[in-house]
């Protein structure tokens, strides 16, 4: 019995692992307990030396000496900062003005609100939440699908796990010791066209089921010119000036892939919000206005979030800034913004900094405890067993990738991203090394299936986030005055299905288009490094004379 249990000790502490987590104890205190109690067995059975726990205060100083974790409470904080600072309402409030009409127009709304929150804030629960105070009263208000409303939120939300400045990616490029910034990269993207795919899916319910996703009438649009136009067209024109503009600054540039599409918008923005303030201006001293009323108020409301991308992504992309230099300024700027808005306080910084502590606290204990548990598990070398286990698949890198993505798609339903993170792709970086498979494009691909963890029923925390802020009784609308019918828990999880589905189809599309992703990487060379000969030159020395021996 003693041999089998050595010779199997891999196995056997990776299944009491999975046990005690399904049995609900908490994740950091389950992986440190499982990794010292097998410490013990170990060393009573005599596979490690009775001095095997000494490396174990080394390795935890490890994380707390780990500069790439300094990050995490960077973003939180300035995404947070954010959140309370209102810039969601005035987004949400005037891109839905903006898309209003349109059938669908608030889903669409939603999500670009959604990509755009996920690219400045980084947090899901602060997104989620966001949306579901400000928008769900509304598009229950005009008549919207209650599936369709919830389902499209907790989506659009789930979009801060993705899209750089996500924290999830941090974890990631630690996990698999990469660098975050080309993960940033890997995954600018594929955030781009899961956020298409959300609006894609609106569309096509907008088109099959009106009355699911119907606009909203023209008396609850604002923003009119005199004339009661909405002053569209003047937006185009600033929209495709400034498109034009960014073009025209980097058309000879070296730049490519994610880094132009940064820059190129930053000098955009800059171009608009230089044409809105000359507007504003005019308008003020003269009465006179080049532009509507909306395309002014847009330009206003869009400028201080895509500049807060390009001062945290953008410096991070071209080279100027570490992430953790990046989360610094993103968290100043936040700050900045706050104050600009006048709704900066004592108050909201306050609650911020501890929601920050909270959730760094949270990281670090769970990153701790899975530094004891993988103290032990790769003593009795599980990683080795792992490897051979995965690396033996049917398929090669395909059939590798299939079981990584079915078996992290299960593990979804029962554990959240962190203790997937810790706990799992320490196991799987390794097989996808020696299989040959880039990890950037393999973290990006868990980074997309491991959204599902937020939107799986029963357990997405998604879900959970927007169960918390939505009516739950019936209730009088503040502007109409009619009693509407509570949204249930079972309308949010089968509001949740199609959007799953769509996560899984961008997992595919991943794999299926790694360019997407390999973009990273930058112009290749195109010479050959087998032909290149290195030729060093035969130099003639003249002989040297030491003299006669010593005696």
């Amino acid at each position: 019995m003693t041999a089998f249990i050595i010779a199997n000790l891999a196995p056997i502490m990776f299944a009491t692992l999975v046990v005690v987590l399904l049995l609900g104890y908490p994740a950091a205190f389950s992986l440190g307990a499982v990794g010292l109690f097998y410490a013990v067995v170990g060393i009573e059975l005599g596979e490690f030396r009775p001095d095997f726990l000494n490396a174990l205060p080394e390795r935890v100083y490890g994380v707390m000496n780990n500069d790439t974790l300094l990050a995490i409470p960077f973003f939180t904080f300035m995404g947070l900062v954010l959140e309370r600072s209102g810039m969601a309402e005035d987004l949400l409030d005037t891109i839905g003005q903006l898309f209003g009409t349109i059938r669908g127009g608030l889903a669409y709304a939603v999500v670009f609100v959604g990509a755009l929150l996920a690219a400045t804030t980084g947090v899901v629960a602060a997104s989620v939440i966001s949306m579901g105070l400000i928008s769900l009263p509304i598009m229950l208000r005009y008549g919207y699908d209650r599936r369709m409303a919830t389902g499209i939120i907790a989506a659009s939300g789930t979009l801060a796990q993705i899209i750089p400045p996500s924290l999830v990616l941090i974890v990631m490029a630690d996990q698999l010791g990469k660098s975050v910034g080309d993960m940033y990269e890997g995954a600018f993207i594929p955030g781009l066209v899961l956020a298409g795919l959300y609006a894609g899916y609106a569309f096509l319910v907008s088109m099959i089921f009106p009355k699911a996703a119907p606009g909203l009438p023209k008396e609850a649009i604002g923003f009119r010119e005199d004339n009661g136009s909405r002053g569209l067209g003047s937006l185009g024109v600033l929209f495709i000036a400034s498109c034009v503009f960014g073009w025209l600054m980097m058309r000879n540039s070296e730049t490519h892939g994610a880094d132009f599409v940064v820059l190129s918008m930053f000098n955009g923005i800059i171009f608009a919000f230089v044409v809105a303030v000359l507007n504003w201006a005019i308008h003020k001293f003269t009465g006179f206005r080049f532009l509507s009323k909306m395309a002014q108020q847009t330009t206003f409301v869009m400028v201080p979030p895509l500049f807060l991308i390009f001062l945290v992504l953008g410096t991070i992309f071209i080279g100027l800034a570490t992430p953790t230099e990046g989360g610094a300024m993103g968290a100043a700027g936040a700050l900045i913004l706050g104050a600009a808005k006048r709704r900066l306080s004592w108050d909201l910084v306050r609650q911020a900094t501890e929601s920050t502590a909270k959730l760094s606290a949270f990281v670090v204990f769970i990153l701790v405890g899975a530094r004891v548990f993988s103290l032990t598990f790769y003593g009795v070398n599980g990683h080795v067993w792992v490897e051979h286990l995965l690396t033996s698949l049917p398929g090669g890198q395909v059939g590798f990738l299939i079981f990584v993505n079915a078996f992290v798609f299960v593990l979804a339903f029962f554990l959240d991203f962190f203790e997937l993170a810790f706990i799992v792709i320490p196991l799987l970086g390794p097989a996808a090394e020696h299989l040959g498979i880039d990890l950037i494009w393999f973290g990006v691909i868990l980074g997309v299936n491991m959204q599902t963890s937020f939107m799986h029923p029963p357990f997405g925390f998604a879900l959970f986030y927007l169960r918390s802020v939505a009516p739950k009784e019936r209730y009088t609308d503040r502007v109409t005055g009619k009693r509407m019918d509570p949204v249930t828990t079972g309308q949010i999880y089968w509001g949740a299905v199609p959007f799953v589905v769509i996560q899984v189809i961008m997992v595919a599309l991943v794999i299926a288009f790694p360019s997407m992703v390999m973009h990273y990487k930058g112009a290749q060379s195109n010479i050959d490094p087998n032909s290149v000969k290195i030729e060093v030159p035969q130099i003639e020395l003249p002989p040297l004379d030491f003299g006669p021996p010593q005696k």
